[in-house]
Formats: structure tokens, C-alpha cells, sequence
């Protein structure tokens, strides 16, 4: 796995996404690794996850535009597809998983700490969805998750909330 590490610490493993240059923003590559270090998991002995970024910039800061801009349409749709499947297998892995929010956690970035079952910030974590500010709405197969986020986000804020 190149883009992310794998730690354990007792009953705890630590999955860092590891491209700080790049502010942990995800790609197709990032997306795989995550996924095979999910799947790595052994259930018998880890008990927590602690899912990360490398460095104290940013947790994720969203999808790697660069990369994305280079995609052909079915590229694109796969890259979602891929987004949400790895954003809902964390969402309902049996085992806790805690997002450790470092700086930002944008886009995709914010929808992958939402499925995690608990997030703990640190003083610098930002949250948000780029993508509302300017009023656009995510295609299912526009992005990493595939808009899972914009539901989720209603369900962990409420409705006092949103629109913020």
C-alpha cells in the first residue's frame, strides 16, 4: 500500500492516509489502499480504529481534483462507485472506527469522517462540502462517495443545523 500505513498498538490499529503534499485528498489509488487496509483488519484481535491523516495539515482534504480532471466519464463513475463502497464498508465495519480530524476534512474528506462512528478533532479540524457554497448538488457519480455525505450530515447535525 503506498498511500496509506497500517500500525497496531495492542487492540488498536491506526490507519493513516499518508500524502500530506497531495493533503491526503483521495484518488482512485488512495481509495484501493484504504479499502485492502480495511480488508486487512484481523477481527480476532483489533477491537478500535483510529483512521487518520498523515501530518497536521489536513485529515482528507476531499477528492484529488487533479487526478479526477484527467478521468474519462467511465473513470469517473468507478472512482464514485469505489468511493462509496469504501465510505459504506467503513460506515458498517463491525469494529469501531474513530476518525482522528487533523486540519481538513472537505468533501470527500468530510464525508469519510461522517462514516466513522465517532470523530474526535483537533483544534485546527475544519469540516465542510466545497461543493454547496457556490449551490451545486452532487451527481452519485461525481466524487469519492458519491454525495453519501449530504444525507449523512443531516442525520449527525439535525435539522437546527443545516444550511450553515
Amino acid at each position: 500500500m503506498a498511500f496509506v500505513k497500517t500500525e497496531v498498538q495492542g487492540a488498536v490499529e491506526i490507519i493513516t492516509i499518508d500524502r500530506p503534499k497531495a493533503l491526503n485528498a483521495l484518488n482512485p489509488e488512495v481509495l484501493a489502499d484504504l479499502k485492502a487496509a480495511f480488508e486487512a483488519v484481523d477481527q480476532a484481535t483489533i477491537r478500535c480504529i483510529v483512521l487518520t491523516g498523515e501530518g497536521d495539515k489536513s485529515f482528507v482534504a476531499g477528492a484529488d481534483i487533479g487526478s479526477m480532471s484527467t478521468m474519462t466519464k467511465a473513470e469517473g463513475e468507478a472512482f464514485g462507485k469505489l468511493g462509496n463502497d469504501v465510505f459504506l464498508m467503513i460506515e458498517h465495519f463491525p469494529i469501531p472506527v474513530i476518525a482522528a480530524v487533523n486540519g481538513f476534512a472537505l468533501g470527500g474528506g468530510n464525508e469519510l469522517a461522517m462514516s466513522c462512528d465517532i470523530r474526535i478533532c483537533s483544534d485546527n479540524a475544519v469540516f465542510g462540502q466545497p461543493e454547496v457554497g457556490p449551490g451545486l448538488r452532487r451527481h452519485p457519480a461525481s466524487g469519492p462517495s458519491g454525495g453519501h455525505g449530504h444525507g449523512k450530515a443531516a442525520g449527525l447535525l439535525g435539522p437546527e443545523h443545516q444550511g450553515r
